[in-house]
């Protein structure tokens, strides 16, 4: 394959990838709504307006709120091409709260960052509901440009490893510091190096 070729398939591959970013608004009021529910706080807004008071609170007082929506305008950017800017998004996203999230990385609305010290890259899927603790890596094996692909309601645990073309089905439960390079069924707990399920009473 020509390096031509490879160029366009690659440029088609995140054109498809961008067409997937949800709205930039959409995203961030459900995120919000997400860490405000996790906080112990209100998280039904009455209006466009009480939701912008709220997600300014909310990035007085978490700076991995910060970096998300960092994240979501770097992607709303770039699905409409405008050059430079996303990059200076990516950047402060990384200087406010250590969160590096790829552009291939498509991130459904309502995601739960709980702090900082974050690292997505590969053509990866979060969906909705996941929560993600500080110091975890989702992203590649090497030599493979396909990342994970987490269901809704994932929960991956603080220092976890989730790498390569793995899919985690609903619900299920990454435990701290667990290293997953196979797929995890819908609500299963697991933990471990490698990871494996954990059996009740364990």
């Amino acid at each position: 394959m020509s390096n031509a070729t490879a160029n366009d398939g690659l440029g088609d591959l995140m054109a498809e990838v961008r067409s997937r970013h949800p709205r930039f608004w959409r995203a961030v009021v459900a995120d919000a709504r997400v860490n405000a529910a996790y906080r112990g706080e209100r998280s039904e807004f009455r209006s466009g307006g009480d939701a912008l008071v709220q997600i300014l609170r909310l990035s007085l007082r978490s700076d991995a709120f910060v970096g998300q929506i960092c994240y979501r305008a770097k992607a709303a950017m770039q699905a409409r091409r405008i050059p430079l800017l996303p990059r200076l998004a990516h950047r402060l996203a990384i200087v406010t709260s250590q969160i590096a999230i790829g552009d291939p990385v498509v991130v459904e609305p309502g995601v739960y960052i709980v702090h900082g010290q974050v690292v997505v890259d590969g053509i990866t899927e979060i969906g909705a509901g996941v929560v993600i603790a500080p110091f975890t890596t989702i992203g590649l094996k090497a030599g493979n440009f396909r990342g994970p692909r987490l269901g809704p309601n994932v929960n991956v645990g603080t220092g976890a490893k989730i790498l390569g073309a793995v899919k985690l089905g609903e619900g299920c439960v990454v435990g701290a510091n667990a290293v997953v390079v196979d797929d995890v069924a819908t609500g299963v707990v697991v933990a471990g190096v490698p990871a494996r399920p954990v059996k009740a009473g364990e």
